[in-house]
This record gives C-alpha cells, sequence and structure tokens, in this order.
C-alpha cells in the first residue's frame, strides 16, 4: 500500500490495511500534531486533511489513503514558513491546552482551500464539529478572520 505524508510517498507494507490512519501517523511516523481524542471522529482532535479535504483520522483505516495524498499539521509548513493559518493562531494567541489546535487548524485550511473569503459564520458552521474544552471559541475566531486577512495579503490559500 502507498500514499502521500505530506509530500512524501511511502510504501506501508508493514501495518495491517484496517490500523487506523492516527495510529500510523502517531506511533509509526513520529508525527503529534493530529491527537487521539475521542476515537469516534466526533472531536475534531486527529483532523488531517486527505486530499485536501479535512477527515478525521482515528475512524480512517489505512486502506481507505491507498494512492492519496494525506497532510497533517507538521505537512501545512512550506520553506520554513508556517501556513497562515498557523501564523494566525501563534498572532491571535488562540490555545489554552492546545489539544483542539490540530482540529481547528486544519478544518480551516480545508474550508479556506475551498471558500477563501469565508464570513464568520460560515467559519462557525464549519468548526462547530470541533471540540474545544477550555473555552478559547473567540481566540479561535479571531484566530480565523486573521487567517483569512494573511492568505488575502499572500493572494493565495
Amino acid at each position: 500500500m502507498t500514499f502521500i505524508l505530506n509530500g512524501r510517498r511511502l510504501l506501508l507494507d508493514q501495518l495491517p490495511p484496517n490500523t487506523p490512519l492516527l495510529y500510523a501517523l502517531r506511533n509509526d511516523f513520529g508525527l503529534n500534531g493530529p491527537k487521539y481524542g475521542c476515537g469516534l471522529g466526533q472531536c475534531g482532535a486527529c483532523t488531517v486533511l486527505v486530499d485536501g479535504v479535512a477527515a478525521r483520522s482515528c475512524t480512517l483505516p489505512l486502506s481507505s489513503v491507498q494512492g492519496k495524498q494525506v497532510t497533517t499539521l507538521e505537512g501545512l509548513k512550506q520553506e520554513e514558513r508556517l501556513h497562515p493559518v498557523q501564523q494566525a493562531f501563534i498572532d491571535e494567541q488562540a490555545a489554552q491546552c492546545g489539544y483542539c489546535s490540530n482540529g481547528m487548524i486544519m478544518t480551516l485550511v480545508a474550508l479556506f482551500e475551498r471558500e477563501p473569503e469565508a464570513d464568520e459564520q460560515r467559519i462557525k458552521n464549519e468548526l462547530a464539529y470541533n471540540l474545544c474544552r477550555c473555552g478559547a471559541h473567540f481566540e479561535i475566531l479571531q484566530a480565523a478572520a486573521r487567517a483569512r486577512q494573511l492568505l488575502a495579503e499572500r493572494g493565495r490559500p
């Protein structure tokens, strides 16, 4: 089985195809951006991009990413430069415990790829299925607005 992880083609022949993608990412590839939260695909902590679409890696078997491109939080950085959504989270101090940050960031990256000018209501709707238990919602929304601004200044998502 092969897939592309953060721009690198990988051949997986040691892991069972029904292994959750999250387990392989964290345990076999040492990527700690996606977190184990609920294990049911409901909290968003494990979100990755699969061919540019936000997906819950705790519920995806490895077999489902065969031939696809998987991007984790670590794969967003380009040429040692943070993705504008990542930078916005830092600028706006949009994390308290930080456990939800991966899911929030990955969801926003996917949204802004589809809708670069998404308004606040659209952003709220998109983030509604990502749980934040420590109440950083206001800062997260500020970071989303800042990310939209940074992306517009950059000229592309």
